[in-house]
């Protein structure tokens, strides 16, 4: 593979620290202080979700996510955490390159009316996609200095 500037191997992992940064200011704008006190994410997504055109959505948040909407909440800002330090540092690359993906997927499922939100999941998850099977964590990564993943 010929590449300009850095390798191929480089590239690839130039595109999981962006894709872990992405996710790193997902996390930080967060209100955090309001999704957790006064539960307006969940609350935010409950609205969109009671609207949504297919029932499987509508269900399946009334199934999983309604009745525990602290803890959900708790789940969606700490694992946008986790996805974008493991990216950035390249530890347990590949798990969070797959939870980031399913978190897009869904993000995509939930907002499948928000032409923004589309773009912004559709494009995340496809550097997910590329970074995974692009083994991005073989450079500058935790993963390749411990020898994980191959």
């Amino acid at each position: 593979m010929d590449a300009i500037w850095l390798t191929g191997a480089e590239w690839l992992g130039v595109l999981r620290i962006g894709l872990g940064l992405w996710w790193l200011e997902s996390w930080r704008h967060k209100d955090r202080k309001a999704w957790f006190e006064r539960g307006t994410g969940i609350a935010w997504a409950a609205g969109i979700a009671a609207k949504h055109r297919w029932n499987a959505v509508r269900s399946g948040f009334e199934v999983m996510v309604a009745p525990r909407p602290r803890t959900m909440a708790y789940v969606v800002v700490y694992a946008e955490l986790a996805i974008g330090l493991g990216l950035v540092v390249g530890f347990l690359s590949p798990i969070a390159l797959v939870g980031g993906l399913l978190l897009n997927v869904l993000y995509f499922t939930l907002m499948i009316h928000d032409v923004a939100e589309q773009g912004q999941n559709s494009m995340m998850a496809l550097m997910s996609v590329v970074a995974l099977f692009g083994m991005s964590w073989q450079t500058w990564s935790l993963d390749a200095v411990v020898g994980w993943f191959g």
